[in-house]
């Protein structure tokens, strides 16, 4: 997998879930309504992946406390409620395996979700960033 093939798959994660929940283009215009809604949907979305991170440490830290089930939220579906003025719905994982002391924390699946909000993170405050940098150069009246 080329370098550039690999930073646009977890891109275009970030463009998909944010422009399925607000339906805006994936583009940015630097008109006053769409930098306010496309900045503040990446506060949202950025308050999300903090929220799952939080989460999955929870259940992390709990991966051998008897009975314990992983907790979790459906990631879009909490994203579209969080952009209604929604929060997030968490609730138990279904279908993982229990282990004999009634816990189902699955430590590989709890790594994947780490590293998938880490990507998310680093591109929505990229995408962040540059609508700021956007913002700011507007502001100048064009680039330096």
């Amino acid at each position: 997998m080329t370098t550039a093939f690999a930073e646009w798959i977890p891109l275009s994660l970030c463009l998909h879930d944010i422009c399925a929940a607000r339906r805006l283009e994936p583009q940015l215009h630097t008109r006053g309504g769409v930098i306010d809604s496309l900045t503040n949907s990446l506060e949202k979305y950025m308050d999300l992946i903090s929220m799952r991170q939080k989460l999955v440490s929870s259940n992390i830290a709990n991966a051998d406390t008897p009975g314990y089930k992983t907790q979790d939220f459906d990631f879009q579906a909490s994203f579209q409620s969080m952009l209604e003025g929604g929060a997030p719905q968490q609730a138990v994982v279904p279908g993982l395996a229990t282990k004999n002391d009634g816990n189902n924390v699955d430590l590989d699946r709890e790594a994947r979700l780490l590293a998938e909000n880490s990507m998310r993170f680093n591109v929505a405050s990229n995408l962040m960033k540059s609508t700021l940098q956007q913002v700011k150069e507007a502001i100048k009246e064009g680039p330096a």
